[in-house]
């Protein structure tokens, strides 16, 4: 009995913290682009919850809600090709922040950093082979200023929130 009212608390917070990640989707879609001159780029909002989770409840719960989180917003607000290049961008970041987590080499911050650089190059291997040109790749010199700096900002986040929460 303890362990059932156990995994229905814990399902509970997973959907409400998927829940806030769809929020944050929302809001980083209708908010002005960063540069307009440069275009996909994003800070990433979501991604403070995937850390939080993936520090606080772990790898499988943080890719749990990454999927439920980009599956959900893909069939609201984007579409099949949106989908297929966020999931590209999460199953690389998710990856490579698992692997770094476990080697606690890194700090939150760290780790979000990779994790966010990683998005970057998931989404642009998804375009080379969708687009079939490598040309696309060029792209991830840019990309890869952005998404540290995005990694920068949402890794400090996602530690102020780890340390504020207790472990679940």
């Amino acid at each position: 009995m303890r362990n059932t009212k156990r995994q229905i608390q814990k399902l509970t917070l997973l959907g409400v913290l998927t829940a806030l990640a769809m929020m944050l989707s929302y809001i980083e879609a209708i908010l002005p682009p960063i540069f307009p001159a440069v275009p996909g780029i994003k800070v990433g909002l979501p991604n403070v919850i995937i850390i939080f989770v993936l520090y606080r409840m772990g790898v499988s719960s943080a890719a749990l809600v990454s999927l439920v989180r980009i599956t959900l917003v893909s069939l609201l607000f984007g579409n099949p090709i949106s989908f297929l290049y966020s999931a590209a961008g999460a199953f690389l970041s998710i990856t490579v922040m698992a692997i770094l987590k476990k080697t606690d080499l890194l700090s939150v911050v760290g780790v979000s950093v990779a994790g966010g650089v990683s998005h970057n190059l998931g989404q642009i291997l998804a375009a080379m082979i969708l687009l079939q040109t490598a040309q696309i790749g060029y792209y991830m010199i840019v990309l890869a200023i952005t998404g540290t700096l995005a990694g920068l900002f949402i890794g400090l986040c996602g530690a102020l929130l780890t340390k504020r929460f207790l472990k679940t």
